[in-house]
C-alpha cells in the first residue's frame, strides 16, 4: 500500500473522505459473500476489505496521525480489556456493561454510527440497555410485548373497511411493534436484520417460482386475480415442503 501511494497517481491523491464509498461497498460485498456461502468469494472480498483498512492506515500515517502498528496495538488492548476473564482478573463481565463504564456515555446511542440501518440500531440500543440491567428475564416478556403491540396496531385499523384511522399514530404503533419484534429476536439469540434477510430471500425465491409456474401454464401473474395468484403461491409452498 505504501508502494502504491508512492508510485500510483490515483492512490497517492486518495484521502479518508474519498475512500469512504469504497469502504461501505466492500463491507456490503463481504456480507453478500457470507450470505452466498462461497468461501472463494469470501476470501477475495475479505482481501478487498482488508485493503481498505490498510489504505486508511497508510493515509493516516502519511498525515502523521498514527500507523498500522498503532491500529493493531489499540485492537489488541481493546480485546484484552473486553475479556478480563481471559487476560485479567479472571472474572467474566457483561460486555455492554464494561463498555458503558469505560465510555461514560452521555446518551444511550452515543457512539453508534449515524448511518446504521434501523433494525441493527434497534438491536444495538437494546443490547446497550440490557448491558446495564434494563432487560427482560427471558423471551416471555418480549413475546407478550409483541402481542400487546399487535393489538394496539389493530385498534387503529377499521375492522369493516381496513382503513387506518390515524396515520401518524399508526406509524408510531408500527414502530413500537417492530422494536418489540427486534427485542424478541435479540432475547432468543436471533438478529432481526438476518432474520428479515432470510425471509426476503425466501419471498424472492417463491415469487420467482410462481412466475415460472404461471408461465408454464401460458399465463402471467400480472394478468391474474389475487385469488388465482394465491393458488400459485400455495402450490409453491406445498412444493417446498
Amino acid at each position: 500500500m505504501k508502494d502504491l501511494r508512492a508510485r500510483c497517481d490515483w492512490d497517492r491523491v486518495q484521502t479518508h473522505t474519498t475512500l469512504r464509498p469504497y469502504l461501505i461497498e466492500e463491507a456490503h460485498e463481504v456480507d453478500d459473500a457470507i450470505a452466498g456461502g462461497d468461501d472463494a468469494v469470501l476470501r477475495d472480498e475479505l482481501g478487498d476489505l482488508l485493503l481498505q483498512v490498510l489504505f486508511h492506515a497508510v493515509v493516516a500515517e502519511d498525515r502523521g496521525a498514527f500507523t498500522m502498528q498503532d491500529v493493531a496495538g489499540a485492537l489488541i488492548a481493546k480485546m484484552h480489556a473486553r475479556h478480563p476473564h481471559l487476560y485479567g482478573d479472571g472474572i467474566k463481565r457483561p460486555w455492554e456493561s464494561m463498555k458503558a463504564q469505560k465510555a461514560n456515555r452521555s446518551t444511550l446511542e452515543e457512539g453508534l454510527p449515524a448511518g446504521l440501518p434501523s433494525l441493527h440500531r434497534a438491536h444495538r440500543l437494546q443490547d446497550r440497555a440490557a448491558g446495564v440491567g434494563f432487560d427482560w428475564d427471558n423471551a416471555l416478556g418480549p413475546l407478550a410485548k409483541v402481542r400487546e403491540e399487535v393489538e394496539e396496531v389493530a385498534q387503529l385499523v377499521d375492522p369493516d373497511t381496513g382503513t387506518v384511522q390515524d396515520r401518524d399514530a399508526f406509524e408510531a404503533e408500527l414502530g413500537d411493534l417492530l422494536f418489540a419484534v427486534v427485542n424478541l429476536c435479540r432475547k432468543t439469540g436471533v438478529h432481526g436484520a438476518l432474520a428479515l434477510d432470510r425471509t426476503n430471500a425466501k419471498f424472492v425465491r417463491r415469487y420467482a417460482t410462481m412466475e415460472r409456474l404461471a408461465a408454464a401454464d401460458g399465463r402471467t401473474l400480472t394478468a391474474l386475480s389475487l385469488e388465482e395468484q394465491d393458488k400459485y403461491w400455495d402450490a409453491v409452498k406445498r412444493g417446498e415442503k
